[in-house]
């Protein structure tokens, strides 16, 4: 026999935090951190969300399942934060999750929560070990080809369209379409401040060019009135 739930009427809570840590070190917590904003820079415009640390619910009506990817990348749904993130409500499921990885959470991030996105049919699944704890080159990719996780051989994110690189402690991405770094906010904060001193020389150097020409010009004229005195007229000297 068949037993159908009504879930309407029944109010289901779906905790947005369980008190746990966000990171296990302060470098996982970067490297976190610093993916996100790189992201969320990359995809402003489009219909993407990018969220990191939050409650991703797969199953309506059953709050315990759930996993809380450390990034997780979202198309076709509207931009912006969530406080949790639920598949049936969004109407898509993550396309790209990336795990920052350690020798502690080695057994769950390569086991069950591979498993886990595997069966969800997440395009990409990434593991980055900061540390170098347990991952070969710190970084370590996987497909989806006909429903299962193959390893990645060559950085390439076909959903981001981006190249995955380590580079010391971070994960660094470059645009396949151009070649160019994305760069972390302290790299953005230092371009804006080195555009804004290059602003300023330009404007330095407007305007001593216009106080050395107002000078010519003021000398010009009292030469032209010197000449002038003595009988000279100065349109007439070539």
């Amino acid at each position: 026999m068949t037993t159908t739930i009504n879930l309407s009427n029944i109010t289901i809570e779906y905790p947005s935090a369980d008190g746990e840590p966000v990171a296990e070190t302060y470098i996982h917590l970067y490297a976190i951190l610093t993916t996100l904003e790189v992201l969320k820079q990359y995809l402003a415009g489009r219909q993407a969300t990018v969220l990191a640390n939050q409650f991703l619910y797969y199953a309506q009506g059953f709050p315990r399942l759930r996993v809380a990817p450390d990034v997780m990348v979202i198309f076709d749904v509207p931009p912006g934060g969530r406080d949790n993130y639920k598949v049936w409500e969004e109407g898509q499921i993550p396309q790209v999750v990336l795990e920052m990885t350690s020798a502690g959470t080695q057994k769950q991030d390569q086991e069950q929560k591979k498993l886990l996105y595997e069966q969800l049919g997440i395009v990409e699944y990434w593991l980055f070990d900061p540390k170098g704890e347990w991952i070969n080159k710190k970084l370590q990719g996987y497909r989806l080809q006909d429903e299962i996780y193959q390893p990645i051989t060559d950085s390439l994110s076909q959903p981001l369209g981006l190249r995955l690189e380590v580079e010391g402690e971070l994960l660094r991405f470059y645009r396949l379409d151009t070649g160019d770094k994305l760069l972390i906010p302290t790299e953005l904060a230092e371009k804006a401040h080195n555009e804004m001193q290059r602003a300023e020389a330009e404007r330095e150097r407007a305007e001593t060019e216009k106080r050395r020409a107002e000078t010519e010009r003021e000398r010009a004229n009292k030469l032209a009135e010197y000449l002038r005195s003595l009988g000279v007229d100065p349109d007439m000297i070539n």
